[in-house]
């Protein structure tokens, strides 16, 4: 009864408005106060352990490794390698906004970020081209979430902290889901772009094109390069790897593009310091919140309920995919790996997946949760941006939602998916 209470409390101060974190931050406070059987002090306290775990220390430098990349004009280099590798396709502005996505995902590991840098220079020119608003910022919005996927991910960097997984690990096993996705959906945006008559690219297909596009942007693809494969080489630690790309995309922007400037480094740093400050009040919040589930017993409850599926696998799975899609829908994706993912993984573990092949699971089902209403931050960011009606959104959204739930089932149904490049270097 007390675990009910506190969730239907949750939804209905998010909507009435009330920001996530705030909200989880006021009602354990709230009951502290009411039953006085802790010092409100637990509050602050739990916050603090929420957030002083070394792999967090990452997030700011990858933020600020996309960050300064933004800056550095490499935005519109790996647009136009996009369009020259994919823009003579039927649909190629929707097909370079989805290989858009798969490069930056590369970059800054966050949906949001992708969201933005991607919507606000492809939304445009695809409403120019003909394309609906509301398809426009379907594409866009379902695209950025390959950028949780694809290393770096700041997902998998908290789900790391959270349950004690190897960053290195859960970045490998994301590659090939990533880019799965990525491909799905240049599918379906084909047949699609084939049925209502959008355009293509005038500008044939050309090796030499392709070649003199990827030479532009060398320099900003060999960062993610460096920074996951320093990882997944054992070279450094994710931490490390985190600080070596930042101050690699700030030697690419200022020496090598010749293009970041003192305005843009100082527009950066600032940017990358709200960005890692709203992915951390999350975590902080998720502190307090998590520890009145634990007291209450919700967590331990909901790992019993699914455990008792453990003894059919294919049950098991579609209840899994199912709790992580509902759950999803009301909480940010910070919020619910830290809360729930560590309680996930061990259900699954009980029916005999690996953590690491169920962990990528929960963040690529936790990201889904980033485009559906009501708390979906990439679905309202892509829909303010084209200036489009919400329910519209939602409605074309809808085939690529599917694509990422197949591909949640296809990540459990076959293991080597998301298991077989952390085996091949030794990871797991």
């Amino acid at each position: 009864m007390d675990s009910l209470l506190l969730c239907t409390g949750l939804v209905i101060l998010i909507l009435l408005g009330m920001p996530i974190a705030l909200a989880m931050i006021v009602l354990p406070a709230a009951y502290i106060m009411a039953t006085g059987e802790t010092p409100l002090l637990t509050v602050p306290h739990q916050m603090f352990e929420a957030v002083a775990k070394l792999p967090l220390v990452a997030i700011p430098f990858f933020v600020l490794t996309g960050e300064l990349m933004n800056s550095s004009a490499v935005t519109g280099r790996i647009l136009d390698l996009s369009r020259a590798i994919v823009g003579r396709m039927r649909g190629g502005l929707a097909q370079v906004n989805i290989v858009s996505s798969m490069f930056f995902a590369g970059m800054n590991g966050s949906a949001v970020a992708d969201t933005a840098t991607v919507g606000t220079v492809l939304i445009p020119a695809m409403k120019r081209s003909g394309y609906t608003p509301e398809f426009s910022a379907a594409v866009t919005a379902v695209a950025s979430t390959i950028g949780g996927i694809i290393p770096p991910s700041i997902a998998m960097i908290i789900l790391a902290s959270a349950a004690n997984l190897s960053v290195g690990a859960l970045f490998a096993g994301g590659i090939v889901p990533g880019v799965l996705i990525g491909l799905m959906m240049m599918t379906v945006t084909y047949w699609i772009a084939v049925r209502r008559g959008y355009e293509r690219g005038e500008e044939g297909f050309s090796i030499a094109r392709v070649a003199r596009a990827l030479w532009r942007s060398l320099g900003a693809l060999v960062i993610p390069v460096v920074l996951v494969g320093g990882i997944l080489g054992g070279w450094f630690s994710s931490v490390e790897s985190g600080a070596v790309t930042a101050a690699a995309a700030f030697l690419v922007g200022a020496f090598l593009y010749r293009s970041l400037t003192l305005a843009d480094l100082a527009g950066a740093f600032t940017r990358a310091v709200r960005l890692s400050a709203s992915v951390f009040i999350v975590i902080a919040a998720s502190g307090p919140f998590s520890w009145l589930l634990a007291k209450f017993g919700t967590i331990a409850i909901l790992e019993q309920w699914l455990a008792g599926f453990a003894a059919s696998p294919v049950l098991f799975v579609v209840v899994l995919v199912g709790v992580i899609l509902l759950i999803g829908t009301f909480l940010d994706a910070p919020a619910n790996i830290i809360i729930f993912g560590p309680m996930l993984i061990a259900a699954s573990a009980a029916a005999g997946f690996p953590p690491v092949q169920s962990a990528l699971v929960v963040v690529v089902g936790f990201l889904l949760g980033m485009v559906t209403p009501p708390v979906g931050a990439c679905y309202f960011l892509a829909s303010f941006i084209a200036k489009a009606k919400l329910e519209g959104v939602a409605v074309e959204m809808v085939p690529y939602m599917l694509i990422e739930v197949l591909v949640l089932f296809l990540m459990f149904a076959v293991p080597v998916l998301t298991l077989g490049i952390p085996r091949a270097l030794g990871l797991i």
